[in-house]
């Protein structure tokens, strides 16, 4: 190729239409315009196929095409000679141009015409200028590499999740400028995300759960692949609207036991990068803007970068908490005074109550009952990860379960929601349940 598909990358971020081409067998030319053309590597791209119409007839029988398409930012344009391989209806490049091609339909007001039905993957013969100046490299901005070594640094520099979850979101608003941001991890017990830390919010949304499938994280955490959107896409945002349609269902009473999703209300830039080792998931980190096109293709490679470097040193430091616990100390716990708190236990999901008050339910809901039951019935204080782990009645998966990450989304929902009840990391894979109310526990069997 004369000129390098990376060299023209940002003329493929949708900003401006591009144009295909196409011939029947006798000759016959056909022009339409173009709603994606997604950059795949550097010898292909993947064009969006909408309709059955003459482009789709042409290609089929003549799989040759050229497409136009225009740099956003000085208006040159470049020719790619294309060579038809394949269409793919299914799988990460799929759902991510599915993503993307929801947000540009919504923020045209074509949500109902612009349906992709596949994802025509091409080799890109040859990619020549015809209007403009010579095509500049795009580079990352000055600041990104720099920034996204001091992210990692930062990283590198964290002794237990807890700190990992903070520093990681801090990071991204410090270094990145990326100030609305979340991490969910991932239950495989359950194929759902839950929410861990959060930042930019008014509401931190701790315990909250995506299923996978689910908006722009369910989606890129089920196909395992980065999202990256630059405009609001409904069918794409995951909180309001979805819980609407919830609490308007049969099943609304069940949100008493829901944690509201946080999230921004005019979310029009979302990025979702997942987790992984291997094609293990491990969670998923997301962030968002109210300003379009706020993401970069940069940003989506710099966040990848980051995202691989952060599951790594996640399993590390579960693995050292799980192996390197120390033991628990046998101090009475402290009498607890004033009025008691009244926990509810429901067996069916483990979901509890404090004073009426939702807390939590699942895998973190049965852990919480463990705890306030020793304590109340042997007055123990002092725990350690590996009891919990070896403990019949919990039934708890094995340890790429992440228990040191639902004990930290345990200690948060309890710091929000009742002050009376503290979880204090005392030591490697050890823990103390703090109370300071008398306790009132009532346990509600499976019906």
């Amino acid at each position: 190729m004369t000129i390098a598909l990376s060299q023209i990358r940002r003329c493929l971020e949708g900003a401006v239409p591009s144009v295909l081409a196409t011939a029947a067998q006798d000759g016959t030319p056909n022009i339409a315009y173009l709603s994606q053309v997604h950059y795949v590597d550097e010898k292909h791209v993947a064009l969006s196929y909408q309709f059955f119409n003459k482009t789709r007839e042409n290609i089929l029988a003549n799989p040759r095409a050229v497409v136009q398409v225009i740099d956003p930012a000085d208006a040159s344009h470049y020719r790619l000679q294309l060579q038809y391989l394949r269409t793919e209806t299914d799988g990460p490049l799929f759902e991510n141009m599915k993503a993307k091609l929801a947000g540009i339909a919504s923020h045209t007001g074509m949500s109902k015409v612009f349906r992709l039905l596949g994802s025509d993957v091409y080799r890109v013969l040859e990619v020549e200028c015809v209007l403009g100046g010579n095509p500049v490299t795009v580079t990352p901005e000055p600041h990104l590499l720099p920034n996204l070594r001091a992210c990692l640094a930062r990283l590198a520099g964290c002794s237990d999740l807890a700190q990992l979850f903070d520093a990681t979101l801090e990071s991204l608003a410090q270094f990145c400028r990326f100030d609305h941001a979340m991490l969910l991890m991932f239950d495989a017990s359950r194929n759902r995300l839950y929410t861990v830390a959060s930042r930019g919010y008014p509401q931190s949304g701790i315990g909250s759960e995506i299923g996978l499938g689910e908006g722009i994280i369910g989606v890129a955490a089920r196909e395992r692949t980065p999202i990256r959107i630059g405009y609001a896409a409904r069918e794409y945002l995951y909180g309001r609207a979805v819980r609407e349609g919830f609490a308007s269902s049969a099943d609304g009473d069940a949100l008493e036991t829901e944690i509201p999703f946080t999230g921004l209300a005019e979310s029009n830039s979302q990025l979702a990068v997942p987790l992984l080792l291997g094609r293990r998931l491990l969670g998923m980190l997301y962030v968002e803007s109210p300003q379009e096109l706020r993401f970069t293709f940069e940003d989506e490679d710099a966040l990848v970068v980051l995202a691989s470097q952060l599951a790594v040193t996640f399993e590390l430091l579960s693995q050292s908490a799980e192996q390197h616990e120390e033991p628990a100390t046998t101090t009475p716990a402290a009498t607890a005074q004033g009025v008691p708190l009244v926990i509810r236990h429901f067996a069916a999901d483990h979901s509890v109550f404090i004073d009426n008050d939702y807390l939590i339910k699942g895998v973190a809901g049965a852990i919480f009952w463990k705890l306030v039951r020793d304590r109340s019935e042997a007055g123990r204080s002092e725990f350690t990860n590996r009891e919990l782990r070896l403990d019949p009645e919990l039934k708890l998966p094995d340890i790429s379960d992440n228990l040191e990450a639902r004990l930290i989304l345990l200690q948060r929902r309890l710091a929000e929601r009742c002050p009376f009840l503290v979880i204090e990391k005392t030591g490697r894979g050890r823990f103390r349940l703090k109370v300071d109310r008398p306790l009132q526990l009532n346990d509600v069997p499976v019906r």
